[in-house]
């Protein structure tokens, strides 16, 4: 195969791993190909990337390679993550910050596999504002990061302790999925709160 068409498998490899990363040995297999050999076309994707001063880079965390920002550009992620009108909890925000409330600790694959979506997006979303954090990792293959609820997230619902979240009457997993989700919105008496709001 092509060698610029790896580099171009790999870089929707890493996209699609999320923070969780791949190591050389899960891109080697995925690819089936050497491991030092995609380790290589690691290191020249993350050339390229610098050379042409892309806003993304390619970070080697822990044996694993992942998508990260450029941190130069931190301030405007800031900007954009502060911006009140993205600071409203979207359907899947709030169904997912539910699956973490309530199931705490747990994995972005358990979340999904809860959901029956992909939850990149509404975890990336969640963790920009405060609302869930890393806790921990798996004792799993390519230890996943476990999420958790912060103190915001207490503040956010009016809560003293996440022992005060309402505790749903279904035993039916997604029965109870969507009486929590509905539960949390309860808690927010009709507003949403912006990161402002919450800051202050």
């Amino acid at each position: 195969m092509d060698y610029q068409k790896l580099k171009s498998i790999i870089e929707g490899l890493l996209f699609m791993a999320g923070d969780e990363g791949l190591t050389k040995r899960q891109l080697a297999d995925i690819l089936e190909m050497d491991a030092d050999f995609a380790s290589e076309l690691v290191y020249d994707l993350q050339r390229d990337l610098q050379r042409e001063e892309r806003g993304i880079q390619i970070t080697e965390v822990a044996s694993a390679y992942r998508m990260t920002t450029h941190p130069d550009h931190a301030p405007y992620f800031e900007r954009m993550a502060y911006t009140p009108t993205r600071a409203q909890l979207s359907q899947a925000a709030l169904e997912t910050l539910s699956i973490v409330a309530y199931r705490q600790p747990i994995t972005r694959i358990d979340i999904e596999e809860i959901r029956g979506v992909k939850s990149d997006r509404a975890i990336q979303s969640l963790v920009s504002k405060d609302l869930i954090e890393e806790v921990g990792r798996a004792e799993a293959i390519g230890r996943p990061i476990l999420y958790g609820t912060t103190k915001s997230f207490l503040d956010y619902f009016g809560l003293a302790s996440i022992r005060e979240l309402p505790e749903p009457k279904h035993i039916d997993v997604d029965d109870a999925l969507d009486e929590q989700t509905q539960m949390l919105f309860e808690r927010l008496d009709g507003r949403q709160m912006t990161i402002d709001e919450l800051k202050e």
